[in-house]
């Protein structure tokens, strides 16, 4: 499945090797046996034709090595083995590849499904620049319970980051409704605080369904909404018990407001409405929002993955400001080299910055406050 066309190298590889085996020892049907390691090795590796053919190359070798030397005695049960064996590869060959077709397919849904819980977003979308990426950790999965969007509204773009408790279809359902109610919610509601609560509403009654199918799990998702109001040098912030966005730009980089309300679906725990920060905030700065599978992934040492050492470093390189594309690049190499390519929980990335026509006014915090 790896190496596609190529799978044919490894069995070709064996096959010559065994031959020039037998040029440099002498001609023995111990070695003609061992060429019948090679269309067993294509069944593992190659298609059910590629098998086929080098079955039929070592039948043809083997009553050539016994018709034309005469050290060579190619007794009848020997032959009749020979063919068994072929014929054992080429039906494994098949069931492989049946199999292969089946792993295909469900790739192919689960891409599917990610497409439909991310949909790719445009550049220019909304009016910013932007850039995500997703990592899964079961890479035949393809999709889990991390979640991002960016909506291009009346009242500005809108952006949401998040993360389900929990994992498996659960985790990528719940997702889904805490994702479907910010669209719908995030595009119609000028209101910050409102599109909250519809998110809020939106996974309780999700729960609720969930229950009366007998999953008595009470699931919630910590997430982070951030709204750029249109020609204001400002943005909103509501924070779901998620770990602060990372702000990079010319005045380097600094943490914004995090974990101030619990998570999507557990407001009930509280009587206090989410709260809504706007913050003051850079046209050349570029906002980062990363799941706990960036910041809580680990090397084999056991060290976390030190993601804000590795901004002020690329701020150090990159004074002026950094796209959201180069910064999700630099990101995701210095993770992945961190981890040694391996990661034990999906991660999701998102990199905002405003497009240069959105023009405005510097502002505060809304109590007053100039956050850094």
């Amino acid at each position: 499945m790896r190496y596609g066309r190529a799978a044919w190298i490894l069995p070709a590889a064996f096959l010559i090797t065994m031959v020039l085996v037998g040029e440099l020892t002498g001609p023995s049907i111990r070695v003609g046996n061992w060429l019948m390691m090679a269309p067993l090795l294509a069944a593992g590796v190659a298609s059910p034709k590629v098998t086929t053919a080098f079955g039929l190359l070592v039948l043809i070798l083997n009553r050539w090595a016994d018709a034309t030397l005469p050290t060579t005695d190619l007794r009848t049960e020997d032959f009749l083995l020979e063919i068994f064996a072929v014929l054992l590869a080429i039906v494994i060959a098949v069931l492989r590849a049946q199999a292969h077709s089946y792993v295909l397919h469900l790739r192919s849904a689960a891409d599917t499904t990610r497409q439909v819980l991310l949909r790719p977003i445009p550049q220019g979308w909304g009016g910013m620049e932007s850039a995500a990426r997703y990592l899964a950790a079961d890479v035949e999965a393809r999709v889990g319970g991390d979640f991002y969007e960016v909506l291009a509204t009346p009242h500005g773009a809108r952006a949401l980051l998040g993360d389900v408790q929990g994992k498996g279809l659960p985790a990528v359902s719940t997702a889904g409704a805490v994702v479907g109610a910010f669209r719908e919610a995030g595009y119609h509601e000028p209101d910050l605080h409102v599109v909250a609560s519809r998110m809020e509403w939106g996974l309780r009654r999700h729960n609720s369904l969930r229950s009366a199918w007998g999953d008595q799990e009470e699931r919630f998702a910590t997430a982070v909404v951030i709204a750029f109001p249109p020609s204001v040098d400002s943005i909103q912030v509501v924070n779901f018990g998620h770990e602060g966005p990372l702000v990079i730009g010319p005045r380097g980089v600094r943490r914004l407001p995090q974990e101030q309300g619990p998570p999507v679906g557990m407001a009930e725990l509280t009587d206090s409405p989410p709260v809504v920060c706007r913050l003051p905030f850079d046209q050349q700065e570029t906002i980062l929002l990363v799941t706990d599978g960036v910041t809580e992934a680990r090397n084999r040492t056991g060290e976390f993955f030190p993601l804000r050492q590795c901004l002020e470093q690329l701020h150090v390189a990159h004074p002026d400001g950094i796209a959201p594309s180069r910064l999700l690049s630099l990101i995701v190499d210095a993770l992945l080299h961190h981890t040694g390519g391996r990661l034990t929980d999906d991660a999701a990335l998102l990199a905002l910055r405003p497009l240069p026509a959105r023009t405005g006014h510097h502002s505060r915090g809304h109590d007053g406050t100039n956050y850094s």
